[in-house]
């Protein structure tokens, strides 16, 4: 077994980094060990080194499973930057490029190789495998293992056959996103020998959390756009109808805003993605169908301008934002239309996975409802506690968002007039009802004459409809039947006698827009900006840019910003100054390190 100052040296040499992350040190040793492992690091937790370091320590190839194409691409790209030798298989590689790789396989050149699912349990791929030994298989993503999972995917559950294939090997499992029962699923499916399981924690400090109701859609996403003005954002829809009109509206106010959609051609979202990923677009607007592949670190905002399906799919999209660790921004606009939209889309599933995805989207519903710290709920979702009670970085925390005084007594005037109706009735009309409407229904139905006819009438009817939606949420309402109506549940009757209080939000007050700057959280803003010279950074950003460019790869392939930033703050002149740089290896010292250290002498010259 390999010592660990071998990982150690292998960080520092191939990737620049002085030290292990959270878990990372657990994750590699379990490898170097042979034990079977299933991690759960979070986006910007570093997952992928705790495969890929012990990969270079250790004798042989390492087998890598990986689910998209873009997502080997993108890793192997950074590898081959770090000078460690990496190859793929996969479906997009021409005749040239896979006879290539497959000599560099026989000759036992790699220290990584990845590939899809289905390639991987092909039999003449299996019987080359058997004959190369490979060091341990890796799979990433491994959620998709589990009909739990956000991202189930039927090829992965045939990986449940490396147990019996190579019976010796050590197997491990890579998700960034597992609660506890998805977890159970994939060590089950895997047959993980006595794995050694390691879960980080859930939290990203650096990341800011913000929950709005949608008015206005395109009004909403500029204001939050302007906010990042030359930085990089990503903006997801549920309909592809919504990618195209909300890029369109975007492109005509002048952002540098790009589609990304199963609905256009191979051709023309892999021309978008590349303009993203190389910076010549700052924004992608897009469906859940990208991203996944996607390394790009310096996402500085990360815009739902519909809602999630599950608090996972929200987990792993908003994570896509600062994965360099600097501050970054995440804003759900929702509304209560978006839940009917998922609940149609799911009516064509499988019964079993339907009511799996139907508990998920409550959940999902639930956290754009609710009152308390959104980074809590999100961690008591995956089981984990906060560190803090007010996280100081999310809009409840930050005051945006403030609970009703007397949410028991609006809570009890609702379900009040839910029973009066005889529980009949939906969502909109018990809010007409309550705000005093004169609907031709209301008066057909003799409902004016309700003891809570009315008593809501100093509110709007979305105010109270949003009230009825969190009373929902929180489970003191139910929807029945084949029309939805409201029914009080027995929560519901405890909150009625007072037994029980909800949380209702207060509802938003007409004021003027006020631009509002992403808040930081204190350690990420001293780590990202304290001492940098920002004009030395975007002359640093611009020089990997160009360099990017000529290489034809994405520019933090080159170098993350967190580098860059730690450049411009230290300001190094010479390579051994360099090399202490965060994120800085030997290889890519050697390879630009004379440029960039010229640019900065320039710089410096000048002031």
């Amino acid at each position: 077994m390999r010592a660990l100052p071998d990982l150690e040296k292998a960080l520092k040499q191939y990737w620049g980094y002085g030290s292990f992350l959270p878990l990372q040190k657990e994750a590699m040793s379990a490898v170097v060990a042979g034990q079977d492992s299933l991690v759960v690091l979070p986006t910007g937790g570093g997952k992928s080194l705790c495969f890929q370091a012990p990969a270079v320590v250790l004798p042989g190839m390492a087998v890598i499973v990986s689910p998209l194409i873009a997502l080997m691409k993108d890793q192997v790209d950074g590898l081959l930057e770090c000078g460690v030798s990496a190859a793929r298989l996969d479906s997009s590689l021409t005749a040239a490029e896979q006879n290539d790789a497959m000599q560099k396989i026989r000759c036992r050149a790699l220290k990584l190789l990845y590939v899809a699912p289905e390639r991987l349990v092909s039999d003449s791929f299996i019987e080359l495998l058997k004959r190369l030994k490979p060091s341990f298989i890796a799979i990433d993503e491994a959620h998709c293992i589990s009909m739990w999972g956000h991202d189930f995917r039927p090829e992965y559950r045939q990986l449940g056959q490396l147990r019996d294939l190579f019976p010796k090997m050590a197997i491990h499992a890579y998700t960034a996103t597992a609660t506890e029962k998805v977890r159970a699923d994939v060590a089950l499916q895997l047959r993980l020998a006595d794995p050694k399981i390691l879960v980080g924690s859930f939290d990203r400090p650096n990341l800011v959390y913000r929950v709005e109701r949608r008015e206005n859609r395109l009004g909403q996403v500029s204001g939050i756009l302007d906010r990042h003005k030359g930085e990089s954002a990503l903006v997801y829809c549920i309909r592809r109808v919504d990618v195209d009109e909300l890029c369109e509206g975007l492109a005509d106010k002048g952002y540098r805003a790009l589609p990304y959609h199963a609905g256009m051609d191979d051709e023309a979202r892999k021309t978008n993605q590349d303009a993203f990923i190389r910076e010549r677009a700052d924004i992608i607007v897009a469906t859940v169908a990208f991203g996944m592949g996607i390394d790009k670190s310096n996402v500085r905002c990360v815009i739902h301008a519909g809602m999630p399906k599950s608090l996972e799919h929200y987990q792993q999209e908003s994570g896509r934002a600062g994965r360099d660790g600097l501050p970054a921004e995440c804003i759900l606009l929702y509304s209560g239309g978006d839940y009917g939209v998922w609940r149609s889309i799911l009516e064509n599933t499988e019964p079993v996975a339907r009511t799996i995805s139907l508990e998920k989207l409550n959940h999902m519903y639930s956290y754009c409802t609710a009152s308390a710290c959104r980074r809590k709920e999100i961690l008591a979702y995956f089981g984990q506690d906060p560190a803090r009670d007010n996280c100081g970085a999310c809009d409840v925390c930050l005051g945006d968002v403030k609970g009703m005084k007397d949410s028991l007594v609006t809570a009890q005037k609702i379900l009040s007039c839910v029973l009066r109706q005889g529980e009949r009735f939906g969502g909109d009309y018990t809010a007409l009802v309550l705000t005093g409407s004169s609907d031709e229904r209301i008066l057909r139905n003799r409902h004016d004459q309700l003891s809570t006819y009315g008593l809501l009438r100093d509110y709007s009817k979305r105010a109270v409809r949003d009230w009825i939606e969190q009373l929902a949420s929180q489970g003191c309402l139910d929807r029945v039947g084949e029309f939805k109506v409201l029914a009080v549940t027995e929560q519901g009757r405890r909150v009625l006698k007072g037994l029980d209080t909800p949380n209702l939000l207060e509802p938003p007050k007409k004021r003027e827009p006020k631009k509002k700057r992403p808040a930081k959280s204190a350690r990420a803003a001293k780590v990202s900006m304290e001492g940098v010279d920002q004009e030395l950074f975007e002359a640093l950003r611009a020089l990997r840019r160009e360099i990017a460019d000529s290489k034809g790869i994405p520019a933090y392939v080159v170098f993350h910003d967190a580098s860059l930033l730690d450049m411009a703050r230290r300001k190094p002149t010479t390579e051994a100054e360099l090399l202490e740089v965060f994120g800085l290896g030997e290889r890519k010292v050697a390879k630009y390190g004379r440029v960039f250290l010229e640019a900065i002498r320039e710089a410096v010259g000048k002031k």
